[in-house]
């Protein structure tokens, strides 16, 4: 006759301190590198089939890095802010790309983003992550990194937006320098309808950003302020020298990352200006 030794069940207390000990590091305040490592491992991996939607492998693995450094400067709401920016972000993206693949002005791989891209869309806020980490300036400073932060993100939501929009449904573009009548997907070129909706959508993220506390009202109307000029800024880039002779090296990732530094340095002296007005 089989016999069949008895297996003990994990003991309940255990489980609850496991439990308690996962939420009390993901609630770690302020954050340290081991809560912001884990709290990130926890999303990424239930997060994953979000994740491969827009991401290539080396794009999430590189994503992760920028969601770690995230949490740890400026918390889980910034995450949360980030998040938001990559759904909307790929969300605009896949509208109509069949329709945009047979123009050829669709994202490559299906939208499926990679390491550069990830970079060339976040090197500014993850400056702003870096000198808020560090202290940079001290405490007077630490809000100025968490507004360029902001701003960095919203100025990059408008654009891919703007972009992703207007190949998909904007009936006339022009060249921005002058306005004359160009194809979809022209370098410099912008419509009506993509610009509309591009600032929609730095409204909407900055909205967010001002509800989970990392702006304040004033701050979110100056990152969107900040967004729509570095958004002229780059398409004026675009126009006048992407793709010319001797800056075969401004690509699509380059100018990306100018376009996010000049939101976020516009975004700091916008606020600068404003305070220093309020106070005289």
């Amino acid at each position: 006759m089989l016999s069949f030794k008895a297996h003990s069940l994990p003991d309940s207390s255990f489980q609850t301190t496991v439990i308690s000990t996962v939420f009390d590091l993901i609630q770690t305040s302020p954050p340290t590198w081991p809560s912001s490592i884990f709290s990130n491992v926890l999303i990424f991996t239930f997060g994953s089939p979000i994740l491969v939607t827009g991401l290539s492998l080396s794009g999430i693995a590189t994503a992760f890095l920028l969601g770690t450094l995230t949490w740890r400067a400026f918390g889980p709401t910034a995450f949360l802010l980030v998040a938001t920016y990559f759904v909307l972000g790929t969300a605009a993206t896949k509208v109509k790309m069949a329709q945009k693949e047979a123009l050829g002005v669709a994202e490559k791989r299906k939208g499926r983003r990679g390491p550069g891209s990830v970079i060339g869309s976040s090197a500014a806020g993850c400056v702003c992550a870096f000198l808020s980490i560090y202290g940079v300036g001290g405490a007077a400073f630490s809000s100025l990194w968490q507004l360029g932060f902001v701003a960095s993100f919203c100025t990059k939501l408008s654009d891919t937006v703007s972009s992703e929009i207007g190949k998909a449904y904007g009936k006339t573009t022009y060249l921005v320098t002058t306005f004359k009548v160009v194809p979809r997907g022209t370098e410099g070129a912008v419509s009506v309808e993509g610009t509309i909706a591009g600032l929609l959508a730095s409204i909407l993220l900055a909205y967010v950003g001002c509800l989970v506390g990392e702006v304040n009202a004033v701050e979110a109307a100056i990152c969107v302020v900040a967004s729509q000029i570095a958004n002229l800024g780059e398409s004026m880039i675009g126009a006048i020298l992407q793709d010319k002779e001797g800056f075969k090296w401004l690509n699509n990732d380059a100018v990306n990352v100018i376009n996010i530094s000049l939101g976020s340095i516009l975004a700091v002296l916008i606020q600068q200006t404003v305070t220093q007005n309020w106070h005289q």
